[in-house]
């Protein structure tokens, strides 16, 4: 792993978060952006479907139960319809001001959950993803590798031990959980360069060290100008 400049036309790095459900992106994210923030960069931390308003819209129709049939077809264009205003609206513009981003799921997202676990190909999905997109992709994408099994308990129990309720894709069968785990480690596996890949099953202290320790050079304090 590396950290490459992969878009040469914006003064910002773009960081995002990738891995199961339940492994933990969010609080890795949030940990990463304090960081960032305490040694004087300027951060935003978004999240996938989200970060505009049409996309928080879109993401309580992909995830929320009860809005009726979402075949596999319609999913992948509502998360692609969603990215887009969030790359055009949000994400470029940001990374043009020279800012960080910290994102919670991007592409790969949709290349492992519909491209592979919905059995739609990878190849569609990547093509109605680079439309949607303009072609950007993360300098660096932190894997949070979790098992099925270990990712089902952790999003089932809140923080104060009571049960929490599932969303439309956290629902579905481990086997389903399977195909997007090995997705994502395939990817990583064909691009190196891009991906840190972390055992999720560690401690938060202990994954958010490995995050720091990777990205050394951004974690060090940014010099003001005399």
């Amino acid at each position: 792993m590396s950290l490459t400049q992969q878009n040469p036309k914006t003064a910002g790095r773009f960081i995002v978060f990738e891995g199961g459900d339940g492994a933990g992106k969010s609080t890795q994210a949030a940990l990463l952006c304090e960081a960032l923030r305490k040694n004087g960069h300027q951060v935003l931390q978004t999240r996938e479907p989200g970060g505009t308003e049409i996309g928080e819209k879109l993401r309580s129709l992909v995830l929320d139960h009860g809005q009726g049939t979402v075949d596999a077809r319609t999913e992948a264009l509502m998360y692609a319809a969603a990215r887009a205003a969030h790359v055009e609206q949000v994400i470029r513009p940001a990374l043009d001001g020279g800012t960080m981003v910290i994102c919670d799921r991007f592409v790969d997202s949709s290349l492992a959950y519909q491209g592979v676990g919905r059995a739609l190909g990878e190849d569609a999905v990547r093509s109605i993803n680079e439309f949607a997109t303009g072609g950007l992709r993360p300098d660096l994408t932190v894997l949070l590798d979790v098992t099925p099994i270990a990712g089902r308990s952790r999003r089932t129990v809140g923080a104060d031990g009571a049960s929490v309720a599932e969303d439309r894709l956290e629902s579905e069968p481990d086997e389903f959980h399977s195909r997007i785990r090995d997705a994502f480690l395939h990817f990583a596996k064909r691009e190196p360069a891009r991906y840190l890949v972390l055992d999720a099953s560690q401690s938060i202290e202990e994954l958010a060290r490995a995050i720091a320790s990777a990205l050394g050079p951004l974690l060090v304090p940014v010099t003001e100008t005399p």
